[in-house]
């Protein structure tokens, strides 16, 4: 049967107009499945009958319908009870199926959020990914991490709180630089009691939290007692701090008068794409905005936006007391039911016509208009960029997915290998690998690159179109060699490394002093590289990806010699685990101080019995007798 998606009305065949007969006029959710039996879409309704009779009566007016129908082959329906039940399977079938014709959203991010244990004596503000029902407090999630790492900044730079890590607080014996700098007030060697301490972080939580006015009124009065009590020099902090305060409080920019956690909605459509952006409101203030990939959809905004409601807030753990959009969803009650119980309050789904909020909605859609203007000029640099590349380079393919290696060292030990993965110029970090390379001794990048080109290539799957590597003509040679032996002669392979074109070089680049210091391309057979150079676009395309290839393995690499710079003599004592570990050395302090303690003081250690004391006292004091 072929199908025109332009006509009103789309002839059915006979087995699936039988089907569609016999839905029952009942709430639930229903599969539309293409020639191969694949879900394309998957949709609920209050009358199931009536919703699908109108698919293909061309009673349904929205864009995609008769793409959509044009390609409909088979479906199937679930009943449900109540539409709270149907928009709950639904939510979890396109989870599950990701159909083709639904609005898929990509959101990779896991937002950052400040997390502070009230729990401890002496807490401190962390940065965090994952909120967790723990007993600690929350603030955020910042729509970035710039702006998480700016509000921490802030918050350090105000009150003169802790930066340490737990360990580093619980074995400290002297002041660290923080103290010496008037950035940290020394709890970690009793230079302040508990209850002075609890003062700042009283007052950082009130900054937070954006009640502004009335820390400045809690700072002025201890100010004032300060100075009552002829405590100049920290009458002076305190007055520092205020006019810190401040600075940073009108900076903050107030957007609603009722102090709600908001998080308003704007879309912008063009081209036949959809760009998304949210305005992030909390204590009346913007905190910043998120922002979602373009999509391409016919849907309509409402079908869009319903779709986005869902999927964000399905993974978010911050649900606002108001959620502002710029029009109604046909499922807005249920919607609205849905993320009261998951906020574990009232949440209000609003849709305004007059007044602030709709200079909201306003503000949000034009910050979604400027993310896809910036976005399309970005795809079209990249664009220019990869056809540049493939011209100049004579490359087989326009790059789109680009693959780089590199091999960091120190000595020759521990080396390790990254690979990255670019797609469209955009980093892609599903294809980000790490390598620990194993049979290599001393410093041997050549060996290093052919075991993890091995590794990475073995199975010839998901080949990417450049493969580029961190180095010069040696690398690439070896590159080309590792990837014959492995049957793949078809694939693009250049390094990017500094040196001098030399004179008469084919790209017509002349020898100059300067040339040294730039980066230039090094292709396989080729004796002299390209100079690169003469090409921006191309080369900062280049750059990019072979700066964050080396990034990645050198952070990785780092990780590796702290953990091993950090081994203590207790991990390799039999029946000392973490947790005892950790006691030990908060009791203690050291393996000095260790070693010279009684089997008794180790007793009095949680965990550790008589018979682990004596263990660890054996195991630490080979010659002597416990």
């Amino acid at each position: 049967m072929q199908n025109d998606p332009s006509n009103s009305r789309i002839s059915i065949p006979e087995p699936l107009d039988r089907k569609i007969r016999a839905i029952p006029p009942r709430t639930g959710v229903y599969l539309m499945k293409d020639a191969g039996g694949s879900i394309i879409y998957v949709g609920k309704a209050k009358n199931l009958r009536s919703r699908i009779r109108n698919y293909f009566q061309g009673a349904d007016t929205r864009a995609m319908v008769p793409f959509l129908v044009s390609r409909v082959r088979d479906l199937d329906f679930v009943v449900t009870n109540t539409e709270k039940e149907a928009f709950l399977l639904e939510n979890t079938l396109i989870k599950e199926h990701r159909p083709r014709y639904n609005v898929i959203f990509r959101d990779d991010k896991t937002y950052f959020s400040l997390r502070l244990d009230t729990r401890q004596d002496f807490p401190a503000f962390r940065l965090v990914r994952k909120i967790r029902k723990d007993g600690a407090r929350y603030f955020g999630p910042y729509p970035s991490g710039l702006a998480a790492r700016e509000t921490l900044k802030y918050l350090h730079r105000l009150f003169p709180l802790r930066t340490c890590k737990d360990r580093e607080f619980a074995t400290r014996r002297r002041p660290c630089i923080e103290y010496g700098i008037h950035n940290c007030v020394g709890p970690c060697v009793g230079l302040v009691g508990r209850e002075e301490y609890r003062k700042y972080i009283d007052a950082a939580v009130l900054f937070l939290e954006g009640r502004g006015a009335k820390l400045l009124d809690l700072l002025k009065k201890r100010m004032a007692e300060a100075a009552e009590n002829l405590e100049f020099e920290e009458a002076a902090r305190l007055r520092d701090r205020i006019a810190a305060v401040e600075t940073t409080v009108e900076k903050q920019r107030m957007v609603s008068a009722d102090f709600k956690d908001q998080d308003v909605f704007g879309l912008h459509r063009e081209d036949g794409q959809v760009q998304v952006c949210i305005l992030c409101i909390r204590e009346g203030k913007t905190l910043g905005t998120k922002k979602f990939p373009p999509v391409r959809t016919a849907a309509a905004d409402a079908e869009v936006l319903s779709s986005l409601l869902r999927q964000y807030y399905d993974g978010e753990p911050f649900i606002p007391a108001e959620v502002v959009i710029p029009e109604a969803v046909e499922d807005g009650d249920v919607l609205a039911e849905w993320l009261s119980e998951k906020r574990g309050k009232r949440v209000d789904l609003v849709v305004p016509h007059r007044g602030p909020r709709r200079d909201l909605v306003g503000i949000a859609r034009q910050n979604a208009e400027g993310l896809f203007r910036a976005e399309r000029a970005a795809r079209m640099d990249e664009e220019a960029a990869m056809a540049l590349l493939r011209d100049k380079l004579h490359l087989h393919r326009l790059p789109r997915r680009v693959e780089c290696v590199d091999i960091s060292n120190i000595g020759g030990e521990m080396p390790v290998g990254s690979l990255v993965t670019f797609s469209d110029g955009k980093p892609d970090k599903s294809g980000y690998r790490l390598f620990h390379v194993r049979g290599v001794e001393g410093p041997d990048d050549y060996a290093g690159m052919h075991e993890v080109l091995r590794r990475r290539f073995d199975g010839r799957e998901n080949l990417p179109d450049l493969l580029m590597v961190d180095g010069g003509r040696g690398q690439v040679s070896m590159a080309v060699r590792t990837l014959r032996e492995l049957g793949i002669g078809d694939l693009d392979v250049i390094g990017l490394a500094k040196g001098s074109a030399p004179a008469g070089s084919s790209d017509g680049a002349r020898r100059r002093p300067s040339m040294k210091e730039q980066d230039h391309v090094y292709l396989a057979g080729r004796k002299d590289p390209v100079y690169i150079a003469k090409y921006p676009a191309a080369l900062l395309f280049l750059q990019r990806i072979r700066d964050e290839a080396h990034r990645f393995a050198v952070t990785h690499h780092r990780r590796r010699m702290e953990k091993r710079d950090v081994h203590s003599v207790l991990d390799d004592v039999p029946g000392v685990g973490t947790a005892k570990k950790k006691a030990l050395l908060r009791r203690f302090g050291d393996i000095d101080t260790l070693r010279r303690a009684g089997r008794e003081d180790l007793e009095a250690v949680p965990g550790i019995t008589p018979r682990l004391a004596e263990e660890i006292l054996r195991f630490l004091n080979p010659a002597e007798p416990s």
